[in-house]
């Protein structure tokens, strides 16, 4: 096991004086997850880079790409190994192209006007990750014969767990972070599974990396600690929920309880998704997770709170699995669903009621929880934005009673205007949904 120190001084010293800040850039983007084995035939950084003018067209600001270093080859899964399986946090994967081509990228996802953030793992290497050939077992968690560990109580075979309580192992993964800052001019880190790394090293860490240049911080993570160092967390929870909706399991019921518990600050970011790589390869594609209701749960996940995500494929009604470990190309013939999410990322970042955190509106419901038709509005500086969604399987219709939704709006998808009134009464298909725009 390991234990931790908690430096509570530098935590307190380093929040009180307003160090750590997100960069203002954030507050209306959206953010697109791209894995680069798969995203193209050659799965490289150069064949991706085309693909920029078309994912900002759509409305994205945050290309967020997997691991992109080399993989380790001990115990490696599959043919390829996993991208989470870290052989040398300064390299990148020669599979992928060179450090010029890296930077290259970056170079262009800039001249497109989006930013670049790169997944960190800082929980474990791989077990021949050079700093072990290097002779910093001490920087590791052993075993009681003195070897190296997976993480415990993971089936990780492919990598080795690091060890917190080294000091010097802290100083060079921070340095390796910064590295990427120097030398490649990227925005941010995603950080894989940041719960399980001690909060005052991620403290520490932010408060290097923005020295260098200010970055933006996303954890998988769901913990309100984690806005302690991170600017976005996932919603992880409402995913489930989401999940549970779709196979009849859960209702409008479980997502107004899910906002009536909520902890967090208007300042701390929420990121929402219908699918991820992790969603996609363990537990199923949106067809398998969510069937009919894939459309009008993607339609919340983008208007509800946050920062929406959308994972590559799925502008392409993406219907496969993406195997891990092995070379699985996108087939990008279909893109049949790049004016659905387009609309709803350009919403996104022109609507000023559903940007970010304390820079756009909570929402206010409108409907009761024994109701399939969940209603919610969003609303600051005079836009306005009234989702309504049919949370069933079934036909469903709701008379309009709440005066705060009565006027004027313009319907996000078919373009038809419409005037709410009192008692008018909404019909909705089975998994339907109508986004108001004002």
């Amino acid at each position: 096991m390991k234990s931790y120190i908690l430096i509570v001084i530098l935590a307190t010293t380093y929040f009180s004086f307003g160090q750590f800040k997100t960069p203002e850039w954030c507050k209306k983007a959206t953010i697109y997850e791209v894995n680069i084995r798969q995203f193209t035939p050659e799965g490289t950084f150069a064949a991706f880079s085309k693909h920029l003018p078309r994912l900002k067209q759509m409305g994205v600001d945050i290309i967020w790409l997997m691991p992109i270093h080399p993989i380790g080859e001990k115990n490696r899964k599959g043919g390829l190994g996993s991208y989470y399986a870290v052989r040398n946090y300064e390299e990148v994967n020669a599979e992928f192209g060179t450090m010029a081509d890296f930077q290259q990228l970056v170079k262009e996802t800039h001249a497109n006007g989006m930013k670049l953030i790169i997944d960190w793992v800082a929980n474990h290497t791989s077990p021949d990750n050079v700093w072990v050939g290097q002779g910093h077992m001490d920087w590791y968690t052993l075993d009681s014969t003195g070897n190296l560990q997976p993480t415990i109580g993971t089936d990780w075979w492919d990598v080795a767990d690091l060890n917190y309580d080294n000091k010097e192992m802290r100083k060079a993964m921070i340095s390796s972070m910064q590295f990427w800052l120097k030398n490649a001019d990227i925005d941010g880190f995603r950080c894989d599974v940041a719960g399980w790394v001690p909060m005052d090293f991620w403290i520490e860490a932010r408060k290097e990396l923005d020295a260098v240049k200010p970055i933006f911080f996303l954890a998988e993570s769901e913990g309100v600690d984690q806005h302690q160092a991170f600017d976005m967390t996932y919603g992880w929870e409402l995913h489930h929920v989401m999940n549970e909706i779709a196979k009849g399991k859960k209702s409008n019921a479980d997502v107004l309880a899910y906002f009536e518990k909520n902890k967090y600050k208007r300042s701390d970011y929420r990121m929402h998704f219908t699918s991820n790589h992790d969603e996609n390869s363990w537990n199923g594609t949106e067809m398998e997770r969510l069937g009919d209701a894939r459309f009008a749960l993607a339609v919340f996940a983008a208007t509800i709170e946050g920062m929406p995500l959308v994972y590559n494929g799925q502008e392409t009604s993406l219907d496969k699995r993406l195997r891990f470990f092995e070379k699985d190309t996108i087939d990008w013939l279909k893109m049949d669903l790049v004016s659905f999410y387009t609309k709803l990322l350009q919403l996104n970042r022109k609507n000023s009621a559903l940007w970010n955190g304390e820079y756009g509106a909570p929402p206010v419901f409108h409907t009761e929880a024994t109701s399939p038709i969940l209603i919610y509005s969003r609303e600051k500086d005079g836009n306005k934005v009234v989702v309504a969604i049919n949370m069933s399987a079934k036909d469903a219709a709701l008379k309009l009673t709440d005066p705060k939704l009565f006027g004027k709006y313009k319907e996000l998808f078919s373009g038809e205007k419409l005037r709410i009134k009192k008692d008018m009464t909404l019909d909705l298909e089975a998994w339907g949904y109508r986004v108001w725009v004002k």
